[in-house]
């Protein structure tokens, strides 16, 4: 008898122990900026260009007047202080040698060439400052930025030639997006305080697959990892902006 119910506690003690071990929460890892890029990645979509979401400005009817400016990849680096996967390694003797005899050497390639950035016009960014200030705060601050990434840089050359240099906003999702016959997109959207990214991947209909992923995953998690900009001086055309070059850090961690 004394067996009996001593085997009875067992089985009670066993299934309440075990009912405790189901109610325990799960605990969930935090998600890291290349984590959350994958997830995008994974879950988003391709569209046709008709179709793909682009530009959205509210009742902000004004802002559609304002004009971007296509932009090197540099100062889209510079914008997101983030560099290129591959950092240029520090030369070698040989190397100091040819310098030394040939102080005109051939410039390196910009990076991402598979990247086409319009940022707004030092006009844009003064108006949305004086829109503002005319409001009394009503107006948006908010300034756009657009990044296309191309599946290979041979479709990136071929489309800038059709897209202008200079843009209204208001123009970009019917010129832009809606134009491109023949391509399908991928978008995202950050909101980075007083600057928002627009990233449209695109590669043409058909095509399995993403040419230059690299390029893109290392785009988004730059500017996930951005924190919030308070005004739009990291823009600002500087008036030497046509000698802008790519510094590498110096000195990165291994």
């Amino acid at each position: 008898m004394d067996k009996t119910n001593s085997k009875k506690k067992q089985k009670k003690h066993h299934r309440h122990h075990h009912h405790r071990q189901e109610e325990e929460p799960t605990e969930q890892k935090p998600q890291t900026p290349s984590s959350t890029v994958e997830t995008s990645l994974t879950t988003t979509q391709f569209k046709p260009s008709s179709e793909v979401k682009g530009l959205r400005f509210g009742t902000q009817i004004l802002v559609r007047a304002f004009t971007v400016r296509r932009a090197p990849s540099v100062e889209l680096l510079r914008l997101l202080n983030a560099y290129p996967p591959t950092v240029p390694q520090p030369p070698s003797q040989i190397q100091q040698m040819d310098s030394i005899r040939n102080p005109n050497p051939t410039p390196a390639p910009a990076p991402f060439p598979s990247t086409t950035t319009f940022l707004p016009t030092n006009f844009t960014i003064l108006a949305h400052s004086a829109w503002h200030t005319l409001t009394l705060g009503l107006g948006t601050k908010n300034s756009k930025a657009i990044v296309f990434v191309f599946d290979s840089p041979s479709t990136r050359s071929s489309v800038d030639r059709l897209w202008p240099t200079t843009i209204a906003l208001g123009e970009v999702n019917r010129r832009l997006l809606r134009g491109l016959v023949g391509f399908e997109m991928a978008r995202f959207k950050f909101r980075k305080g007083a600057i928002t990214f627009y990233v449209f991947a695109v590669r043409k209909v058909g095509v399995p697959g993403f040419g230059c992923g690299a390029d893109l995953k290392f785009l988004l998690e730059s500017m996930i990892k951005l924190n919030d900009f308070l005004d739009h001086t990291a823009m600002l055309a500087l008036p030497t902006q046509r000698n802008i070059s790519f510094s590498p850090p110096l000195a990165m961690a291994h």
